[in-house]
């Protein structure tokens, strides 16, 4: 849900235009003196400017309208984690605010998901009905575990919302794209555990006609990392009648040295070959490295330093070497790979409760995101991070979610973008060069405590993770109990002016 403006007060609307009555002709000299009927009641002009429109003066007057002013709120808007429903409520989006709005179902639910790079080119915001692929991991209940899977989708037929006003010759000319029904296909491989989190990495083929390879690594509640190679399942499904193989749905590699499970993974973006972070409960995190003939080696030599478990991993964007820990001991720690001691170099408590997510600026490579299990999120300048007795502070926090933040991530080509999602069913986006002294930013309808940053409200049931679109900008993936497919109306996220 938007942030909207408030609705005029009842009985209060602007004055319409007309024509306005010719001016009379009247001749002063002619014109006789009238009898004043409030004469006894006013002695002067002064003592009726004085008093006021209702009697009082306007000074204390006009003082009492500032006060109400002030506790003016518009209940009208309903905000989740806050507002309850009334029996046989029931919310709906409000669909002018979306271009493009999709719900998409699964056999389980997934607790994680990544958006796979395709090639049907970047900047595809206008292109309709749009088609996009991910690769996500089941949540089976516990009683049916064996049902799990590696899902490889394809997500095809997202048209955009309609018009009422939209030109009627264009609607004509669209009317196939705008038409289309969602359509989810899927190829699974068989998975015999729930999958905490699943990322995946591309390795470009030296052949420009063929398409990159594509990995996935599946960190699953087993404890085991599974690597597979999902390439011929992408290809599948532009190539009716291909039947993929058992052989290619077997792992090429199971890392096995975590003892317990896991959620942090990462894939290294400056190792193309392919380098991956994991990092599990018991606070422990191993490297696992591709070797130039395909395989997989995984240093058994842990980083050691978090006190509870890790909770995401990070690696720099800019430096090879360098990579970031989030805990639920509340601190963030960062490394350098290189270490012989495989201790942190940095260590800040950036929160008193876990921190669940993390992200790092790709575009301003010194901000970090986090976000904490007491629903505050904020911004970080890492060169701020010396080390030492110093603690610094964030450089943005927001307490605005009411519920753990579960997945956090920056605009992959504005760097003032952050998508948020949380436990209180939302996804917020937020737009960080909105100036805290701008007065105009401010207004928020009169809704209080309602951050000027905030631009948009997408409601997720059971939110768990959020990413962007990397070639479709403006265009946001969800899941929870479902995927929701979403891109909000442009003047919502401003790419049209940055």
């Amino acid at each position: 849900m938007s942030k909207r403006t408030a609705e005029a007060e009842d009985g209060i609307n602007p004055l319409k235009g007309g024509n306005r009555p010719e001016p009379m002709d009247i001749d002063d000299k002619e014109m006789g003196d009238f009898e004043d009927e409030f004469e006894d009641e006013f002695e002067s002009e002064d003592e009726i400017f004085e008093a006021g429109v209702d009697g009082r003066p306007d000074v204390e007057r006009e003082a009492e309208e500032r006060a109400a002013g002030a506790m003016d709120v518009d209940n009208g808007t309903f905000i989740v984690g806050r507002n309850k429903l009334e029996a046989g409520q029931h919310l709906a989006p409000d669909l002018g605010t979306y271009e493009m709005l999709h719900n998409l179902s699964t056999p389980w639910p997934c607790l994680s998901f990544d958006v796979v790079r395709d090639g049907l080119g970047d900047n595809r915001e206008k292109a309709y009905p749009a088609t996009m692929y991910t690769v996500a991991g089941t949540q089976a209940e516990s009683n049916r575990e064996k049902e799990n899977q590696l899902m490889i989708m394809k997500f095809s037929g997202l048209s955009r919302m309609q018009r009422d006003n939209e030109d009627s010759e264009s609607e004509d000319d669209d009317d196939d794209d705008e038409d289309a029904d969602p359509i989810l296909e899927s190829k699974s491989i068989p998975l015999t555990s729930t999958t905490n989190r699943i990322r995946s990495h591309q390795i470009l083929s030296q052949d420009p006609s063929k398409p990159p390879t594509t990995l996935t690594a599946t960190m699953t509640e087993s404890t085991n990392v599974f690597i597979h190679d999902v390439t011929p399942h992408l290809a599948s499904f532009d190539n009716p009648g291909t039947i993929i193989t058992p052989q290619q749905n077997k792992p090429l590699s199971t890392i096995r040295a975590h003892k317990s499970e896991g959620y942090a993974i990462d894939w290294s973006p400056l190792v193309p070959g392919g380098k991956l972070l994991t990092g599990d409960n018991d606070g422990l995190i191993y490297v696992t490295t591709r070797t130039d003939g395909g395989g997989w080696v995984t240093d058994t030599r842990a980083f050691q330093g978090h006190t509870n478990s890790v909770e995401e991993i990070q690696w720099s964007p800019q430096e090879m070497s360098v990579f970031a820990s989030a805990s639920s001991d509340g601190t963030v720690r960062v490394w350098d790979v290189r270490s012989k001691s495989r201790k942190p170099a940095i260590t800040v408590q950036v929160s008193n409760t876990d921190v669940n997510v993390m992200s790092w600026s790709r575009l301003t490579t010194h901000l970090l995101a986090t976000g904490a299990d007491d629903g505050v999120w904020g911004v970080w300048d890492l060169r701020q991070w010396k080390g030492g007795a110093q603690k610094p502070g964030p450089i943005a926090s927001f307490n605005y979610h009411k519920e753990q933040i579960t997945s956090i991530e920056w605009h992959p080509t504005d760097d003032s973008m952050v998508a948020v999602a949380a436990g209180d069913h939302k996804v917020t986006l937020w737009d960080l060069s909105v100036e805290l002294d701008d007065e105009e930013s401010k207004d928020t309808a009169g809704v209080m405590d309602m951050p000027p940053q905030l631009l948009f409200e997408h409601i997720s049931e059971h939110a768990k993770e959020v990413h962007w679109h990397p070639q479709i900008p403006g265009t946001l993936i969800a899941t929870g109990q479902e995927f929701s497919v979403f891109r909000p109306i442009p003047v919502v996220y401003g790419i049209h002016g940055k």
